[in-house]
């Protein structure tokens, strides 16, 4: 678990509803690649994607600022971050 600033991963950074709630390693190196994905989200990004290509089923990106961020994530359907899996 990533704990940040933001959401999740956003299509937008200035709109936080366009947070992508689930994506696939192949697709997040697409949005690296593209440019979607900028600056300070780089590393985060990429700390997620060298875990799951490592072995962990799933990581997630947290907004750290939302009142138990984690369990919301954990314990409820749609979760509140973005999760990366293979």
């Amino acid at each position: 678990m990533v704990l940040t600033d933001v959401p999740g991963i956003l299509t937008d950074p200035d709109d936080p509803e366009s947070i992508i709630r689930r994506i696939h390693v192949d697709e997040l190196k697409e949005l690296v690649r593209d440019g979607v994905i900028t600056g300070g989200m780089i590393p985060k990004v990429e700390t997620c994607i060298n875990a799951v290509e490592n072995g962990v089923k799933t990581a997630h990106i947290l907004d750290g600022r939302v009142e138990h961020s984690i369990l919301l994530e954990i314990f409820t359907k749609d979760g509140i971050g973005t999760m990366v899996r293979q």
